[in-house]
């Protein structure tokens, strides 16, 4: 299990694979200055680490701009059905434990469309990494407000102002039980490529929210975590075992509040045991959302691995159940053959 964001990566023999060895000879084609550039390299430089030849490795997307991701990647792959990737991945992922299974989606596809399909992922502990493309914006049929987008955001849809009040992804994530949730940027590539690390490392579902600018219909929209005269004070590094202070100089810090949310607070001292040390792996919950929660009213904005903690997947669960099944004779106990042989039937016609 990978502790924070900043480990080592998942260990495996090594095939000589390069990144190029991941790239195809299809053109990419997105805007120029699109987010989803950045990535897709940090994506290919990774893959080599993981050590599994690329036909063990599947990249299933729904609709949208980071749809088209599949068709970059030299592996197999699929540019499936609007917001219904995480459910062909299900099938995919369960029915071959022997493949890598990673589900490429945005924030309109996967929190739209598609949100039934995702929660249930998260909730069932699936073995698919999740990568979520967040813009805050509907990018590929140009620029309608998206489940993202900020409350009064003027969009072609809400000429007015948007109404809505947005998810928050790793929210949205931490409700369904998942169990391991992380944050990351799209031109951080460092931290990007520690992020799909960690993720790799872990065992079930691993969903990765990833702002990811639109630099079309939605530019800037990150550029407070980007710009490098403002990051370090508006960006909270999750490291798990390490006090949460940020800033220039560390003079801010993450402390506990009323009602068992969290705030920020300046001028704490070093050495304040007031000061939250990030704890990734409780088993409740509870803490991670309140860390999600910080950006909600703020631009304060926690970055790396929310929550990692380990839970029997459902592909075991479930191939545990067909060998139970399949190695019981039809006169032993089996409820399999029971519900199969047994008088709950009837004839039509």
């Amino acid at each position: 299990m990978a502790d924070t964001a900043h480990g080592s990566g998942p260990s495996g023999p090594s095939l000589g694979l390069k990144p190029k060895d991941f790239k195809t000879d299809q053109e990419v084609r997105w805007c120029p200055g699109c987010g989803d550039y950045a990535i897709l390299a940090a994506v290919q430089g990774f893959m080599p680490e993981l050590g599994i030849p690329r036909e063990n490795i599947v990249f299933v997307s729904g609709i949208g701009c980071s749809s088209r991701f599949p068709y970059y990647m030299n592996t197999y792959g699929m540019h499936s059905i609007h917001g219904r990737a995480p459910a062909i991945a299900t099938g995919l992922s369960t029915s071959r434990t022997d493949l890598s299974v990673w589900v490429v989606t945005g924030d309109g596809d996967a929190l739209s469309i598609g949100g039934n399909h995702l929660i249930h992922a998260l909730r069932r502990n699936v073995n698919l990494k999740i990568l979520l493309f967040n813009n805050r914006i509907y990018g590929l049929t140009k620029g309608q407000y998206s489940p993202t987008s900020e409350i009064g955001k003027i969009t072609k849809s809400t000429p007015m102002g948007s109404l809505d009040n947005p998810f928050n992804p790793v929210s949205v994530a931490l409700g369904a039980e998942a169990t391991f949730v992380a944050r990351t940027l799209d031109s951080d590539r460092k931290h990007l490529q520690s992020v799909l690390r960690a993720a790799a490392e872990h065992s079930g579902t691993a969903l990765v929210e990833i702002y990811q600018n639109c630099n079309i219909f939605n530019d800037g929209a990150f550029d407070l975590l980007k710009d490098a005269e403002t990051r370090d004070d508006w960006t909270i590094h999750l490291e798990h075992g390490r006090p949460l202070r940020f800033g220039k100089d560390g003079e801010k810090a993450v402390v506990w509040g009323e009602h068992g949310a969290l705030a920020i607070e300046h001028g704490f001292a070093a050495d304040d045991p007031r000061v939250v040390v990030h704890d990734a792996h409780a088993d409740n919950p509870s803490f991670a959302f309140a860390l999600s929660r910080l950006s909600l009213d703020s631009r304060y904005t926690p970055m790396g691995v929310f929550r990692s903690v380990e839970r029997p997947t459902y592909d075991e669960a479930m191939a545990a159940q067909l060998e139970a099944a399949a190695t019981k004779a039809p006169g032993d106990d089996n409820a399999l053959q029971r519900l199969l042989l047994g008088n709950d039937t009837w004839t039509v016609g």
